[in-house]
């Protein structure tokens, strides 16, 4: 029988940084190196460096959480805002491309993500970029007297010179946000970091700065990392068929965004790979020095949230899940 051709060693990154991140960053590196023990690659966490574009130092300088990253193998790799920063902390995605290694195929992750299994068993075309479609239809919003959907995005195609009618799902029907490509920032890979870095800023700051006149009344933050993705992914030659189902977002990572959304609607599994990875002495002294950590995973919390939702009957609209939690007063971020 043939053999299947194996994927390339490619690296991983997120973004960490002083606060929330940088906790989030341990427990990332944490699950990755449990769970998928055949990666090879190197695991990276981008910090921008402290400068003009940001108030507070935005560098990781806490001992305890250098010494975990240090333990689990991470390289810490300080890249410098020179577009982004405070007023748009969305874009450190888009500017710690830059820094990583030129020519080398990439995964991003939001540093909100577990890695549940083997990642090496994804089966990664790096010549065919794409991303997260775990989302919801938050951009663009159209308003009763248009432009509608259609306008919107095929005026940024038509911007950057590319083919509308291609991107489209015509599985579904006109004037549904699922007809046109969008997806969730939470993962996206390609080939080289740096190609893929150059296009995605180059298409955000037109976005950003010259926006086409469809697009007058619609709010590009937080969405403008989101507005640009699918173009420079559509650029490159992927799409939303370019990944097969059911392993990122799927058996293989779980893009959880806040602790108690993923008591109240991961799977068991997911909820176990979380407190088997959070569980040794020396993670466990510094994640729980972050509170909602602490209180959600070490103290029950997350337990509590769980049991008020049917993992089979979840409510559609995430917000319903959020203002239950709410209500408790078990939302913590």
């Amino acid at each position: 029988m043939p053999q299947t051709a194996l994927p390339p060693d490619f690296n991983v990154v997120v973004i960490g940084q002083a606060g929330r991140l940088q906790y989030e960053a341990v427990l990332f590196a944490a699950s990755l190196r449990a769970r998928s023990p055949a990666f090879k690659g190197r695991l990276f966490v981008a910090v921008p460096t402290h400068g003009p574009r940001w108030v507070k130092d935005p560098t990781i300088s806490h001992d305890p959480v250098l010494e975990a990253l240090k333990r689990l193998k991470v390289e810490i790799l300080p890249f410098e805002n020179k577009v982004f920063g405070q007023s748009y902390p969305y874009g450190n995605k888009i500017e710690a491309l830059q820094a990583l290694p030129e020519g080398e195929p990439f995964v991003f992750f939001d540093t909100d993500t577990l890695i549940t299994g083997e990642l090496t068993s994804v089966p990664f075309d790096f010549d065919r970029p794409s991303a997260s479609l775990r989302r919801e239809g938050t951009w663009p919003v159209p308003t009763l007297y248009g432009p509608g959907y259609a306008a919107m995005w095929k005026s940024l195609y038509d911007r950057f010179g590319l083919d509308f009618d291609s991107s489209l799902d015509l599985s579904q029907p006109d004037e549904h946000w699922r007809r046109y490509l969008y997806f969730n920032a939470g993962y996206f890979y390609y080939k080289c970091p740096r190609l893929f870095g150059d296009r995605f800023l180059d298409y955000a700051l037109v976005i950003r700065d010259d926006p086409p006149v469809e697009l007058v009344g619609q709010s590009l933050d937080p969405w403008l990392d989101q507005v640009a993705l699918p173009l420079v992914i559509h650029s490159l030659g992927g799409g939303r068929d370019a990944l097969p189902d059911g392993y990122l977002d799927g058996t293989v990572s779980c893009h959880y965004r806040h602790f108690p959304l993923l008591y109240a609607q991961e799977s068991d599994r997911t909820v176990k790979v979380l407190e088997e990875v959070a569980a040794p002495n020396w993670v466990k002294k510094v994640l729980k020095e972050y509170e909602p950590i602490k209180r959600t995973v070490y103290q029950g919390r997350g337990d509590k949230v769980r049991a008020m939702f049917d993992r089979d009957a979840l409510p559609t609209r995430e917000q319903v899940i959020r203002n239950r939690i709410k209500a408790a007063k078990f939302w913590m971020r």
